[in-house]
């Protein structure tokens, strides 16, 4: 037959450029795409030799062949699978050059992102990538079992090419006419080899076949005579080691640990490995890491979290965030989904109900495999919770349907171990007969929390607190709100009405001294007014004068701290003052008010007691060199 040439329609035309110059975001990709329609080409023969055996067709060496020519300046990708006929180069190549592509091209220019709303798997749409890079591509196939081929050519502009070959080899060959290399336009030189090689490991190092390139080493003489005939060597490319893919007993612990470091950037060894597959309607599988150490950037913005994605064992995300919630952005691995709903570029995922449903069982998966850690293997647990339990304890602010789960894999210090720390639900069988709320304090160390006086009362009465040292503790306390029942309470907020059975104190005691104090709390309320809330005796002190108490429903001064830090303007909470009516300072002070007719004097002993409760949690008197003055003062008068 003649040589047909083909006019692409006017849509078709503006189609064809924007696939060129605007759907795809990184030039490589277009490598990606020509290997991948070689890759299911083959995988289609494969399938239709076991459907029909008397198939004429080869298929002892199946595999996918990259040819570099840097005198023509040409690359080809070869494969000898299932080819195509005449008038399937016509449908499949000019699926978007066929009339009637309006609406799909209008579609794209509507799409919120770019290019959503297009349609992947059509060889026609991957195939066009290759103009990115190229002035002229050529196209040489034939259908497994037909006698006769069928080569394309265009120079992606108005028109294509169709015309017979008589003696075109089983398969398709892709030859593109490269573009100069323009390193300003992200243009690189893909005549050569090493740049190849990079795009392959990259994105086909998992495809099933070979993917074989000529090596600069010259193959050995078929005489065996030791020396070479010239002809170059074929190098295997790819690894075609998809761990994920085969059954563990066929995988040795260095080989993930192998791809750990490949995937995951790291030197050292994965702390646990976790493999899930899923079957039924919607098939994937994945290979996570654990790894063993915190990177030094995983609280900053910049951090590179999420797993790789491939579909049919070829790269498509190199980071895909969407499969993981952000307190598991740590773990590593790769993900291999037989479909997925992608953009035409392949680069952006659609709203998909699979990538929800990924996402949720992956998530479970990865919390499951840390609650066996920890019931299995506690040394391996603490290292775990040590490297990244700040991050895991952010689920339990955002992830309300994973809370439950997170709790119980989550641990912290308490007063009941020095060093070893404690899960809520052992200090819920630990806590004492009419205890009715978990209770807890933070603060920037446990040094710092243990100092505290909101910390006496409890300390004598031997009961324990939780000491929690993150600044996500300010946040997911409040959020949680309670375990099994029992609420979780800040021994800094609100009224502690601890179980006074162990003192001396009787009711009418504690009648008769809230009168005595009444006329001093008073006044020292409205002394101090500008800067707490209220002044009140304290039932949590047993050895400091005072303490800062913030009421139950307001910020804590950490958490103001934080919000602004974020950007966020709060409001400056005022804070309650308590006083420990033990305390002789404390008493002093209200034998000095009932006595004396001037309190002018007594107003700056005041101001001193709100400063030292101020210091003692932290945080800083408002009037630093003020403070300074006044203590200076009485420390001189008292020698």
């Amino acid at each position: 037959m003649p040589t047909e040439t083909f006019e692409f329609q006017v849509e078709a035309r503006q189609l064809l450029q924007l696939m060129i110059h605007s759907v795809y975001s990184n030039k490589d990709v277009f490598l990606r795409e020509l290997v991948s329609n070689a890759s299911d080409a083959l995988d289609k023969l494969r399938l239709e030799k076991l459907r029909h055996d008397t198939l004429d067709a080869d298929t002892s060496d199946l595999h996918i062949e990259i040819d570099i020519d840097q005198d023509a300046r040409t690359l080809t990708v070869r494969d000898n699978g299932i080819g195509m006929s005449y008038d399937e180069v016509g449908q499949l190549i000019g699926t978007i050059a066929h009339s009637g592509t309006a609406q799909f091209l209008q579609e794209l220019r509507e799409a919120k992102e770019g290019a959503e709303e297009g349609l992947i798997g059509q060889f026609g749409v991957g195939f066009y990538s290759g103009f990115m890079v190229a002035d002229e591509m050529t196209l040489l196939t034939r259908r497994a079992g037909e006698g006769e081929g069928t080569r394309w050519t265009s120079r992606g502009e108005g028109t294509y090419t169709l015309e017979t070959v008589a003696d075109a080899p089983q398969g398709t060959s892709v030859t593109l006419h490269l573009k100069p290399a323009d390193p300003d336009n992200q243009l690189h030189d893909y005549t050569s080899a090493f740049k190849v090689r990079e795009i392959i490991k990259r994105y086909s190092d998992f495809i099933t076949w070979p993917i074989r390139m000529a090596s600069e080493a010259p193959a050995a003489d078929s005489d065996d005579d030791g020396k070479g005939d010239g002809t170059p060597a074929l190098e295997t490319l790819n690894s075609m080691k998809a761990l994920w893919a085969r059954s563990r007993d066929e995988v040795s612990e260095e080989e993930y640990h192998e791809l750990y470091k490949h995937v995951g950037h790291d030197w050292r060894d994965p702390l646990e490995t976790i493999r899930l597959q899923a079957e039924g309607t919607f098939e994937y599988q994945a290979l996570l890491f654990l790894p063993a150490h915190a990177p030094f950037d995983l609280f900053t913005r910049d951090y590179k979290r999420g797993l790789q994605l491939y579909v049919r064992r070829v790269l498509i995300m190199e980071d895909c965030e969407a499969l993981l919630p952000p307190y598991l952005r740590f773990v590593k691995g790769v993900v291999d989904a037989a479909d997925l709903s992608l953009n035409v570029s392949r680069e952006i995922l659609q709203q998909d109900r699979h990538i929800e449903m990924m996402r949720r069982r992956l998530t479970k998966k990865v919390l499951s495999t840390v609650k066996d850690m920890m019931a299995k293997d506690s040394d391996r647990y603490a290292t775990l919770w040590r490297e990244f339990g700040t991050v895991l304890k952010e689920g339990l602010v955002t992830d309300s349907e994973n809370r439950d789960a997170l709790l119980a894999v989550a641990s912290f210090g308490s007063t009941h171990h020095d060093s070893e720390q404690t899960t809520l639900k052992q200090y819920v069988e630990r806590m004492k007969d009419g205890q009715d709320a978990i209770y807890y304090l933070t603060g920037e160390s446990r040094q710092s929390i243990e100092a505290s006086p909101h910390m006496e009362a409890f300390r004598d009465r031997g009961i324990e607190v939780l000491l929690l040292t993150d600044p996500v503790d300010e946040v997911w306390a409040d959020a949680v709100g309670e375990y099994e029942g029992k609420k979780l309470r800040s021994v800094a907020k609100g009224q502690i009405d601890l179980d006074t059975r162990d003192t001396d104190t009787s009711d009418e005691e504690q009648k008769k001294r809230d009168e005595e104090y009444a006329a001093l709390l008073g006044w020292m309320t409205q002394e101090l007014g500008e800067d707490i809330k209220e002044v009140r005796l304290s039932s949590r002190l047993t050895v400091s004068p005072a303490c800062m108490v913030s009421d139950s429903g307001d910020l804590t001064p950490a958490l103001e701290n934080m919000y602004r830090a974020m950007g966020q303007e709060v409001p400056r909470t005022k804070r309650i003052l308590e006083l420990n009516p033990h305390h002789q300072l404390v008493q002093a002070l209200n034998q000095a008010y009932n006595e004396r007719e001037d309190h002018a004097e007594l107003g700056e002993t005041a101001e001193v007691l709100h400063g030292l409760a101020v210091l003692a949690e932290g945080g800083q008197p408002k009037d630093p060199a003020r403070f300074v003055k006044l203590m200076a003062d009485r420390l001189e008068r008292a020698l």
